[in-house]
């Protein structure tokens, strides 16, 4: 009769460290070469060491073979030593045969040991199978006397390591998939730590929606893609206002600026969001929640003033000077946020914190934001309702304004064409297209919202360009006309 001890574990494995130069030391990455030469310390043990180290050095072996990472079926030898790890490509049986100088899954010659691995043992391509072999040699007495009974001095070890794997469901397939994410974790931890690129997408600034996950991963790239132009953009207007001393006297763009800067701070907040929610750090999602509130509602505010500007400009005409006018706009612009932030935190200290991008999914992708349903709707929705109603009034003003001034008048292709970018001018800055978010309920209307909101920044920053170009090509005429004018004296 045959005897053999047979280990079958599942479980995590501890971390060991081994004394001395043994070459049985762990790290969050062993080869098939490192596990060898740790087989080669516990050949040498069991032939002239004791009892009580050959037994550890079998342990430090047993954890050093189910931190091997392989890719497919894999067989060690050393000395009277056999191993054989091995991934399953599927839940079907498994015979493993063992001689005292290799393990396969295939028949071997002088076969000692015969494992059979039943199908509902379930093991996937996420877990290895650790078969060991250790044959007691005959000139350690001491180990003979230990090992007593045990038929030929053979012990056979057996174990299926498990590997956490971070997934998501996936509510088109009904399904969990790992598509996108990776799994940052080594045995002896005591944590799981998961990196997935479903990242955030533009529109769950204004509202809760469910697209496929196709659809959220290309919304999230285009959001990445158009915050970061829109970053370049804006960063690239600053300078151009900076150096250039008639965009500095002007009041417009003046106000035109503070937009700007509303819009920096808006992308500066949201682009890393999603990264800091998956930090652990409870205080600095609530800071980016709360700026990155207080950055889109000032976005509003100055957008709201770009539309009070242009009425002033284009409705009153006469008597519109404002004592410390730009000082006043600041005022609102920058403090009305600023009140409303406040009374968000008095009314609820909860309100700024982790938010599920899917309400429906709260183990999704998140961002820092606001945790309140209510008062994100009310201070958001609420408030870009009135700044898109207002604004709507102020466009509509300006093309009645535009169609006046051209009555009469011969129009020809490129006065309307300069009309008409005049209008897409005005209209990004006064943020028409935050409109689309009351429609961006449906997957087209997320697409739309994404791609003109995200790019709003960069689209200033041409419109900057345009007026810069546009003041030079003014100037260079004046100065030509002038020269011609001057001319004619200087000859007499």
């Amino acid at each position: 009769m045959n005897w053999c001890l047979v280990f079958f574990l599942i479980h995590h494995v501890m971390t060991c460290n081994i004394n001395g130069e043994s070459h049985c030391q762990l790290s969050s990455s062993v080869s098939g070469e490192d596990a060898k030469h740790c087989m080669e310390d516990v050949y040498t043990n069991l032939t002239n060491g004791d009892f009580q180290d050959s037994v550890k050095a079998m342990e430090n072996l047993e954890d050093v073979l189910e931190m091997t990472k392989v890719v497919n079926t894999t067989s060690i030898y050393s000395g009277n030593l056999v191993a054989l790890l091995n991934k399953p490509n599927s839940s079907t049986s498994l015979t493993i045969h063992a001689n005292n100088s290799e393990a396969k899954l295939d028949t071997v010659p002088n076969s000692k040991v015969i494992v059979q691995l039943p199908s509902v043992l379930g093991a996937g391509p996420n877990n290895t199978l650790v078969f060991c072999m250790v044959t007691v040699p005959k000139t350690n007495l001491t180990l003979l006397e230990a090992a007593g009974s045990i038929y030929e001095g053979r012990l056979v070890g057996l174990s299926e390591t498990q590997e956490p794997m971070c997934v998501f469901l996936n509510f088109s397939t009904k399904n969990y998939s790992s598509d996108g994410c990776q799994t940052l974790w080594r045995r002896g931890q005591t944590h799981i730590t998961c990196s997935c690129d479903h990242l955030t997408y533009f529109g769950v600034l204004m509202v809760n929606s469910s697209p496929s996950p196709s659809d959220q991963k290309i919304l999230s790239y285009i959001t990445l893609i158009g915050c970061s132009l829109s970053l370049f953009g804006l960063s690239i207007t600053v300078l151009l206002f900076i150096s250039h001393k008639k965009f500095r006297a002007d009041v417009s763009m003046k106000v035109h600026i503070s937009l700007v800067f509303a819009l920096i701070l808006l992308n500066v907040h949201f682009l890393p969001s999603e990264m800091v929610a998956a930090l652990s750090s409870t205080s600095l999602c609530v800071y980016m929640a709360l700026a990155l509130h207080y950055s889109l509602l000032a976005t509003f505010s100055w957008m709201a003033l770009e539309g009070f500007h242009l009425y002033l400009l284009l409705v009153r005409v006469f008597n519109i000077y404002i004592r410390r006018y730009l000082l006043k706009l600041s005022v609102v612009g920058w403090g009305v946020p600023a009140v409303i932030v406040s009374l968000v935190v008095i009314i609820d200290r909860t309100a700024y914190g982790y938010t599920p991008v899917d309400s429906s999914n709260p183990n999704g992708t998140a961002i820092c934001y606001v945790t309140n349903t209510t008062a994100m709707m009310v201070t958001t929705m609420g408030m870009i309702g009135l700044v898109f109603l207002f604004n709507v009034i102020m466009l509509g003003v300006t093309v009645r304004r535009f169609i006046s001034l051209r009555q009469g008048q011969e129009t020809n292709r490129s006065s309307t064409k300069k009309d008409i970018f005049t209008l897409l001018g005005i209209s990004t800055l006064l943020g028409i297209t935050w409109g689309v978010g009351f429609f961006s309920v449906t997957t087209a209307g997320q697409y739309v919202f994404c791609i003109l909101n995200s790019l709003q920044g960069f689209f200033i920053f041409l419109w900057f360009a345009m007026s810069l170009r546009k003041g030079q090509k003014s100037a260079a005429e004046v100065s030509n006309a002038t020269q011609s004018t001057t001319e004619p004296k200087n000859r007499k």
